[in-house]
């Protein structure tokens, strides 16, 4: 098994070496107040709604960043159970996601810089042990070329 993905999940059992880095961002619909700034911040957002994941606390303190870092909480947004729910929630204007800034989105939806947080990292991760030939070959391609490139 070899897997490349963004953090955060559970990793026990795993081999996870990280890839690179990728920034995050704000995904808004076209008509948003933030939508077209060059860059936002958490104060941009500061009352902003963003969607949850249920039973998953770590990542919603990632992805919502919560608590925030002067330790206010994160404004709570609908429980979403897939990522076209939230991008239904965002297209309607009820809530805003960070996501990767490299996500592809729909076309009535944009993403504005996040600046002022940490980065995400997309990882790849295997089994410690026993992984074929073909999981190696392909786990030395992936370190050997992070970027995808």
């Amino acid at each position: 098994m070899a897997l490349v993905t963004r953090l955060p999940f559970p990793t026990d059992g795993l081999r996870v070496t990280v890839l690179y880095d990728e920034p995050r961002a704000l995904l808004v619909p076209l008509d948003h107040r933030l939508a077209g700034k060059e860059s936002v911040g958490l104060d941009d957002i500061a009352d902003e709604p963003l969607p949850r994941l249920p039973a998953d606390a770590a990542w919603n303190a990632y992805w919502r960043i919560d608590p925030r870092p002067d330790g206010r909480p994160a404004p709570d947004g609908p429980v979403v159970h897939a990522v076209e729910d939230k991008n239904e929630l965002v297209a309607s204007g009820q809530a805003v996601a960070i996501v990767p800034a490299g996500i592809r989105h729909r076309p009535d939806l944009t993403t504005v810089p996040l600046h002022g947080v940490e980065p995400c990292h997309v990882v790849l991760a295997t089994r410690p042990a026993g992984r074929s030939r073909l999981v190696a070959d392909f786990c030395k391609s992936a370190e050997a070329n992070p970027t995808g490139g």
